[in-house]
């Protein structure tokens, strides 16, 4: 097993039962079904909340550098998969508005940082274990990709209810339960990035033909 994967898995895996542990203790506090999951970094908790989000980014930075060195995630997912990471840190790092003070910079940020986070792992996944790229297929790629393709259907559904709300003068955040379709999503985006690390921790770096090595292939089956 890869030795960044194994991290990555290890920390992703800690930081999202922190965030849902988190959530399970404050049920009676807040609604699930409205509020967001980053409501939990503006109460007492909110180290906590923060040292969740940051685990899960760390492991998916290290996921991210075992499919790298392995030559697994090409350029466009890596940056994919690094605007995630960059995005789940700004996320972390910056609490979100807290609406009984009014707007802040650090809400806007942290505005920012989830939006580039929650758009950039789909593609990451999609592009990284889409299994026309692979001769071989595992059961990891193809969960990885069913997964990436169910994180764009909702974003995609996201945008649509945005834009329909719009167009009938409500706010976008009024027009879905945006606590539950969150959290609905967030499952989802963090399921397809488990599913990259266990590919990236089974598959061994011998098994991975150097560049090299795929250009004397093509050569010799392009003679033949």
């Amino acid at each position: 097993m890869h030795q960044p994967a194994r991290w990555g898995l290890g920390a992703a895996g800690a930081g999202s039962m922190v965030i849902l542990g988190l959530d399970l203790t404050n049920l009676d506090e807040m609604n699930p079904f409205r509020r967001t999951i980053s409501e939990h970094g503006l109460g007492p908790d909110g180290w906590i909340f923060g040292l969740g989000v940051g685990l899960l980014a760390a492991g998916s930075l290290a996921i991210g550098v075992s499919l790298a060195r392995k030559r697994l995630a090409g350029i466009f997912g890596s940056i994919a998969l690094l605007g995630w990471c960059v995005g789940l840190f700004l996320t972390a790092w910056f609490e979100k508005h807290d609406w009984s003070v009014g707007p802040s910079l650090s809400g806007s940020i942290h505005r920012v940082g989830s939006f580039v986070a929650f758009l950039c792992l789909p593609l990451a996944v999609v592009i990284i274990a889409r299994p026309w790229r692979h001769k071989e297929r595992s059961k990891a790629t193809l969960a990885a990709f069913g997964l990436g393709i169910c994180s764009v259907l909702w974003v995609a559904g996201i945008g649509a209810v945005m834009l329909i709300g719009a167009g009938n003068g409500l706010p976008w955040y009024r027009v879905m339960p945006l606590g539950l379709v969150e959290r609905g999503m967030a499952v989802t985006e963090v399921a397809a990035l488990l599913a990259l690390g266990v590919w990236a921790a089974a598959k061994r770096l011998e098994d991975v033909p150097a560049p090299a090595a795929q250009g004397r292939s093509v050569a010799m089956r392009s003679s033949t």
